[in-house]
């Protein structure tokens, strides 16, 4: 077999800090009265972190390229669709309209199945085979389940999506399409946790539920090294992050603490934003009450499915990421959403979801309260195609 040179060392976790095997199958952290996120640790050797970085020329436009700074140990247990490498574009007509210095949009839409979800997916699934795990589970909003079962297919493997039954029909049928057992739930992605849960125990499933096991946050933080890497490792000032469950804004700080840590920043770190939908916000109304942890958000409402996530297991790593970075966190309605899009699609060619709708808003509100200055940079965070959700978006027009 050959080996992919990753420096993973071990298992800890984020909020007792006990420390585990990197060869143990683990979700979340075993420790009495603990049951916190983990992390996959590296042990960033200078010298082998620096050649590494040196020898990106050399290697494919995917996320795999960062392989030493990724959980799997073994080439043949990769299972990829080509995911990562998604171009930074330069926002140039945003940039006039919104009257700042510059705008930078990465778009996460020209992934496989049309959003970053590809990325934290292609790891778990990847580092889960190594373990020769072969069935899978997931409670999802929509996208993640289309992720699951697209790399599922791709490793020959079984899964198992659970998904609220309003959940955007184009994700329903992808799953379908890529031959997984799909189960729709009267509820939200919290009551389709539950019933994974539940099939997990009764079928044998691994549950690849948003931070409840160690690896997904692995591939979303590929989206923090490529940002470094496509700048040449200066930062903007703002990334602005459209947040549900958490992983991206979670793994992109993680990232940037990695690559500082082997002295690759250039720059100083950006201020994480992390935006919710109005009808939707759990970790903003805990971060706007100075709390570490967010509470149940009863009745969640708004056509951003990805943001309709009532509780997250990372709430407190999603405030820390805000918090050390000096950022902040606002809440966006639908409608200000779907002109977010109408704005995004009709400047800069780029038909987004309307997450990354409510990240163009959450930017107009940042620049009135001057949060950003007209000299700064801003990157925005497209997290997903508009094409998944046609007949929300027709709706609202």
């Amino acid at each position: 077999m050959i080996s992919t040179g990753s420096m993973f060392s071990h298992i800890e976790c984020t909020s007792c800090k006990k420390t585990f095997s990197k060869d143990e199958i683990l979700k979340l952290c075993p420790v009495d009265d603990c049951g916190k996120v983990l992390f996959p640790k590296y042990d960033l050797n200078f010298d082998k972190s620096r050649k590494s970085i040196d020898d990106l020329k050399n290697r494919e436009p995917n996320m795999w390229r960062y392989k030493e700074f990724l959980p799997v140990n073994f080439e043949e247990n990769i299972i990829t669709l080509g995911e990562g490498f998604t171009p930074i574009l330069d926002a140039k007509n945003l940039a006039l309209d919104l009257g700042i210095n510059k705008v930078l949009i990465k778009d996460e839409s020209l992934n496989p199945t049309s959003s970053f979800k590809a990325r934290g997916l292609s790891a778990a699934v990847s580092k889960a085979k190594e373990f020769g795990i072969k069935k899978f589970s997931i409670p999802t909003a929509g996208n993640a389940g289309g992720a699951l079962s697209a790399y599922a297919a791709k490793g020959n493997l079984e899964s198992y999506v659970f998904m609220p039954k309003d959940a955007p029909q184009a994700n329903k049928t992808e799953v379908k399409y890529f031959g997984s057992n799909l189960e729709l739930i009267d509820g939200y992605i919290n009551d389709a946790g539950k019933r994974s849960l539940e099939q997990s125990s009764n079928l044998n499933l691994f549950d690849v539920s948003t931070l409840k096991e160690p690896y997904r946050v692995e591939g979303k933080k590929t989206m923090g090294y490529e940002i470094a890497e496509q700048l040449n490792w200066n930062l903007p000032d703002h990334i602005i992050y459209p947040t549900g469950g958490g992983t991206g804004i979670i793994g992109i700080w993680k990232a940037f603490q990695e690559l500082s840590e082997i002295g690759m920043i250039e720059s100083g770190l950006p201020k994480m934003i992390c935006v919710q939908a109005d009808g939707c916000s759990p970790v903003v109304d805990a971060y706007l009450k100075g709390k570490k942890y967010a509470e149940l958000f009863k009745k969640p409402a708004t056509i951003a499915a990805g943001m309709r996530v009532p509780i997250a297991v990372g709430d407190y790593l999603i405030i820390n990421s805000v918090n050390q970075s000096n950022g902040t966190a606002l809440k966006i309605n639908d409608k200000d959403m779907v002109e977010g899009v109408k704005k995004m699609s009709s400047r800069e060619g780029i038909f987004c979801a309307p997450e990354g709708g409510s990240i163009v808003s959450a930017a107009i509100k940042l620049i009135s309260s001057n949060f950003i200055k007209s000299n700064e940079t801003v990157l925005l965070l497209n997290t997903g195609s508009g094409y998944k959700y046609l007949e929300e978006l027709t709706d609202a027009i």
